[in-house]
């Protein structure tokens, strides 16, 4: 028998890249979790908006038990029924015509910003390798995507970085104009930037940089890792703004946690990715394209898609209620289910207190840097516990105003 383990085990054996919460959960159903004391949360986190369907979602689980009874992996020696089912409902519900499987968020970025240079030597020369990105961007932790996402943060002791990489401000219309140029291959862009604060991107933006890929023969690359798959209330979030890329990653929520990721792209770009530049193990094993295909169909339906808006909206008058008493929040803001509230006065910079805070009153929610509380929950979250996960943040929220004003009231 497996000896038993607890939290102290991580400090014991693992890496310490990260700091994980105190707890450890053990079963997850719907929007529910329990850890190993029994002890229940509303999940407004969702393995960051990864879990989009809930935890153990029946008709998941059901065609993940079936495809592992008849088959795991092949290597991409071979193609698999499943993964060409799969970029089957890609290039139909989307733009693309061209699909490549990978396993990560970052490796998706990896394989779109690869293609987007390849492309560009193979049309332009190599002379044109420059690549547009946004200041406070997360694009996966690669050294090429790292380097490519603005946070210096992430960065800091691994140079030497790769190169031709350009930052500018978000949503700056005149950064864009004075950045891109003919030496630019491609742009690559979060139509909401999650880690950098759920910041959502202007329609204007968006068009201005496809404007401008168009003059400068460079390429669009949306980023859709965190927003894509119904998350922004359409199916990806380039349909609700209007503007299409042309690569867009996807991932998180693609496999509801089970790991899988798609770069979507155009028959003219996916060309210059000819046989043996560049590959994956395990992208489009089996396993992860038969749950990955039935996640699609279960969210890109009317009623999931238009519940996303009305959760959007239950959320939003749930943490504006809050903040009417408390006066925390700056500001609520966010696309359909990634939503963020930026803090102000005592407790700027606190993020982290309050999601540590709320965990003891059984509710997960993130944080999208220090100053913002970040709410991802399930696309398909009940009413009930969506209420419930607002009244648990309302009462952590309560319990830590509390101690400040005791705080305050004491003598100097």
């Amino acid at each position: 028998m497996s000896a038993p383990v607890t939290r102290q085990t991580f400090d014991e054996v693992m890496v310490p890249n990260y700091a994980p919460a105190a707890f450890v959960p053990v079963k997850g159903e719907g929007s529910r979790l329990w850890d190993q004391q029994g002890k229940e949360y509303i999940d407004f986190a969702s393995g960051i908006a990864v879990t989009s369907l809930g935890h153990l979602h029946p008709e998941l689980t059901k065609v993940l038990h079936e495809q592992v009874d008849r088959l795991w992996h092949l290597s991409n020696t071979f193609t698999n029924e499943p993964a060409l089912r799969l970029a089957r409902r890609l290039t139909e519900t989307t733009f693309a015509e061209k699909v490549f499987f990978c396993n990560s968020g970052a490796e998706a970025n990896e394989a779109a910003l690869k293609l987007a240079r390849r492309y560009a030597f193979d049309h332009f020369g190599g002379s044109k390798t420059g690549i547009v990105s946004c200041k406070q961007a997360f694009h996966g932790r690669t050294l090429f995507t790292v380097s490519v996402g603005g946070q210096p943060k992430y960065t800091e002791g691994f140079a030497p970085l790769p190169g031709d990489l350009n930052h500018i401000e978000f949503n700056n219309l005149e950064a864009a104009e004075a950045a891109i140029n003919a030496g630019t291959c491609a742009v690559i862009v979060e139509p909401v930037q999650g880690e950098g604060g759920v910041l959502p991107a202007t329609k204007a933006y968006l068009q201005k940089l496809r404007e401008l890929c168009d003059k400068h023969n460079a390429l669009l690359i949306f980023d859709e890792v965190q927003i894509g798959v119904g998350r922004s209330g359409a199916l990806y979030a380039y349909q609700a703004y209007g503007v299409t890329p042309d690569i867009l990653t996807s991932a998180k929520a693609l496999g509801n946690g089970f790991p899988v990721a798609a770069m979507l792209t155009s028959n003219k770009v996916a060309a210059s990715f000819v046989v043996g530049t560049h590959g994956s193990t395990y992208g489009g094993n089996p396993m992860a394209c038969v749950v990955a295909d039935k996640v699609l169909e279960l969210i890109d339906t009317p009623e999931v898609l238009a519940g996303v808006g009305k959760r959007h909206d239950l959320i939003k008058a749930g943490l504006e209620r809050i903040n009417a008493k408390y006066g925390i929040f700056k500001e609520v803001r966010g696309m359909g289910l990634l939503m963020g509230a930026e803090l102000q006065g005592e407790f700027h910079n606190k993020a982290k207190d309050i999601v540590n805070a709320a965990a003891k009153h059984g509710l997960l929610v993130l944080v999208a840097g220090t100053n913002v509380l970040r709410i991802v929950p399930s696309l398909i979250i009940p009413e009930a516990d969506l209420q419930e996960g607002l009244a648990r943040l309302e009462a952590t929220v309560a319990e830590l105003v509390s101690k400040v004003e005791a705080k305050q009231a004491q003598p100097a």
